[in-house]
């Protein structure tokens, strides 16, 4: 629960990792179903925890998209119900706008209520990978994306090479855990460097478009007149692949899956206990590629449209490497950057309840036939 879009007073976050860790990854019909076994206890404990009551809240939010459309769907026909029963409004969030709103909902927790434009915001997760410049004209916020992964997001190439490594789920934390241990520089990986047009976006590229778009108090120029700055991570997924076939680690990475996974909860020791130095080099090598592309193509794109502001949210913003290299090298450029704090990284419904709130203003409610957008572009 928040409070005028700047307070959190309870956020109840129920983990599914447990379940799903026996898989390597995601499975979408067990998610659906924690959700549903999972919301009712939450939304009560998030009550109970705010001291509030159902009929004391002024409105209900609920992610809309983009996500797994059976998780989406549970939780937008509870709210629907809820919103209904209680004669509160409901507002639609989109996800992604969820997670660029976690950075502004700490900033004015801490006093900084000032954000200055245009603001970058890097959202980067274990299903997004994208660029967006925002704006803001009142209380509302709008949104160009200059940038998307073509192919994965870096958290799920993150996510993928821990599983192929024999490391468990999920990997991201773990690699990042372990990548202080190994050389950086032990394997040379060249990230993809996307040279073609992306078809999704090129019809909107169109002959006769407006030269400008604007935001309050700034200008900046459509797709069609700057570059974009798109990612591609299969790539680098293929490369570590390649690399354990021709170095012939398979066994000791299926010795180390053996070992790990008669551990409940592996510790650091246990994982380094079972990581040879070629490992650990090799895991080093992978974090060091994913990490300076990210903060390079940001970067770049950020000079490129004069941005004033940087945000690094999402999952992946969780990542040491990645928060420190971005403190290092933004301010080279003259650019703030901001990060939410580590639990505000991973999705959450504080942040969702913060996007909602320029929204609650603006009074744009939800009709109560709308639904679950899996592919959900943020606008």
């Amino acid at each position: 629960m928040v409070r005028s879009g700047e307070q959190v007073i309870s956020n109840v976050v129920a983990s599914q990792i447990a379940t799903h860790q026996p898989y390597g990854g995601v499975v979408p019909e067990l998610a659906s179903r924690e959700h549903l076994r999972a919301i009712v206890p939450v939304v009560r404990q998030a009550l109970a925890e705010a001291g509030k009551t159902y009929e004391s809240i002024d409105a209900l939010a609920v992610t809309q998209g983009p996500g797994l459309a059976g998780a989406l769907l549970v939780g937008i026909s509870y709210a629907k119900a809820l919103a209904f029963a209680l004669e509160k409004p409901l507002i639609a969030v989109n996800h992604l706008e969820g997670h660029i709103h976690a950075v502004l909902l700490e900033e004015r927790q801490k006093g900084n209520r000032e954000q200055r434009f245009p603001v970058l915001a890097l959202v980067v997760s274990g299903g997004h990978t994208h660029l967006y410049l925002a704006g803001q004209q009142g209380e509302s916020w709008s949104y160009e994306n200059i940038g998307h992964t073509r192919d994965d997001a870096a958290g799920e190439a993150f996510d993928k090479v821990a599983k192929l490594l024999g490391l468990g789920y999920p990997g991201g934390p773990i690699i990042d855990r372990l990548a202080k241990h190994g050389d950086a520089r032990a394997v040379k990986f060249a990230i993809s460097q996307i040279k073609h047009p992306d078809r999704r976006t090129a019809s909107k590229n169109s002959a006769g478009a407006p030269p400008f778009a604007v935001f309050e108090g700034w200008e900046k120029t459509l797709r069609n007149a700057h570059p974009r700055f798109d990612f591609s991570y299969s790539g680098i997924k293929t490369a570590v692949l390649r690399y354990v076939e021709t170095q012939g680690m398979a066994g000791f990475i299926e010795a180390r899956r053996r070992a790990l996974g008669e551990i409940a909860k592996p510790t650091l020791d246990d994982y380094l206990a079972n990581c040879d130095q070629q490992a650990l080099d090799l895991i080093a090598s992978f974090q060091r590629a994913m990490v300076g592309d990210l903060v390079s193509k940001t970067l770049a794109a950020a000079r490129e449209y004069g941005v004033a502001t940087l945000f690094v949210t999402g999952g992946v913003a969780a990542n040491n490497e990645l928060r420190e290299t971005f403190e290092r090298e933004a301010p080279e450029h003259g650019i703030p950057v901001y990060f939410p704090s580590r639990p505000l990284s991973t999705d959450n419904a504080a942040m969702i309840a913060a996007a909602a709130y320029p929204k609650f203003i603006a009074r744009q409610f939800a009709v109560m036939d709308f639904s679950a957008e899996a592919g959900m572009a943020l606008q």
